[in-house]
């Protein structure tokens, strides 16, 4: 069958754009047949992707960086019914960060990518979703968006140094929330700080905020907890680059929580990413549900 490669050439700041030439060529010399679209804005590619399943393509490709994957999952899963099997999935990752690549261990060189996909060997990977909007690698409330909204307006810096100055100024906004939270087994009234839901492990390139997440144990993974001070907050953010022992959730101020369905509601409103993407600036109230095994994922 003809895969279609959905290719958000903005991804990385225009980057992948200019790598997408070497990604084709390494699809041709594997073997692959394919055709792509380009995404011309935000959500674009969630309606390629839903018009490429209709169209009887197979797999589809998301060709950029975490949130062109997070937007063509959602096409994805608009094409079909709820209880339909998913279209294959597959990623070329020309993103910045490639959280998800990393989180599954998978390659970054664009020939043993298309090796990958030439093969067609598929894993079926959870999803998850947040009041509807479905994300593959992680979600959050309070301060990890208000660092995606920072970086959003900084165009001085560019890859990994724009996230990390981004993470320092929501650190000195000092900001925080009164949340209720309920999950399977319990809940929290109280102030946080932060509350990041994940699918995978690491966000942002560096930071593993659900650092025991796995995608494909059937379950949401979920950290919160409430730091009063500025500097104590800044003295934690290196923990939260750890990948094992010693992980912010670690502390006594945080908790890491594996569930299979979560709630979270707040007195103030905070903005909201899923994938690295603002889908929400003001939001109250969400609901967060995991689809085990609901992905066909190419993967080695």
């Amino acid at each position: 069958m003809t895969a279609k490669v959905i290719l958000n050439p903005y991804s990385a700041r225009w980057r992948a754009n200019e790598r997408f030439p070497e990604a084709a060529s390494a699809l041709i010399e594997a073997g692959v047949d394919f055709e792509v679209v380009r995404s011309e804005g935000h959500n674009h590619c969630t309606e390629l992707a839903e018009q490429a399943v209709k169209e009887g393509f197979s797999p589809i490709l998301a060709a950029g960086g975490d949130g062109t994957i997070g937007e063509v999952v959602n096409g994805l899963v608009k094409a079909v019914a709820d209880d339909e099997p998913l279209t294959t999935f597959g990623i070329i990752p020309l993103g910045t960060a490639n959280d998800l690549i990393c989180n599954l261990n998978m390659p970054t060189d664009l020939r043993e990518t298309a090796e990958i996909i030439a093969a067609g060997k598929t894993r079926q990977m959870d999803i998850c979703s947040v009041n509807g909007q479905f994300f593959a690698n992680n979600t959050a409330l309070g301060l990890e968006p208000l660092v995606t909204v920072i970086q959003e307006e900084i165009s001085w810096l560019k890859g990994i140094p724009r996230y990390l100055y981004a993470a320092f100024a929501a650190i000195y906004s000092g900001k925080s929330w009164q949340a209720k939270i309920k999950w399977d087994d319990g809940e929290y009234t109280g102030p946080i700080t932060l509350a990041s839901i994940g699918n995978g492990a690491r966000t942002g390139g560096l930071f593993y905020m659900t650092p025991h997440a796995d995608p494909f144990d059937g379950e949401i993974t979920f950290s919160f907890g409430y730091v009063k001070s500025r500097l104590r907050m800044l003295g934690l953010l290196p923990l939260t680059m750890k990948s094992g022992k010693g992980n912010f959730v670690d502390k006594d101020e945080f908790h890491e929580i594996n569930t299979k369905h979560l709630s979270i509601k707040l007195s103030e409103s905070t903005p909201s990413h899923a994938d690295g993407e603002i889908f929400n600036r003001e939001l109250y109230e969400a609901e967060y549900r995991v689809y085990p095994g609901r992905l066909p994922i190419l993967m080695p």
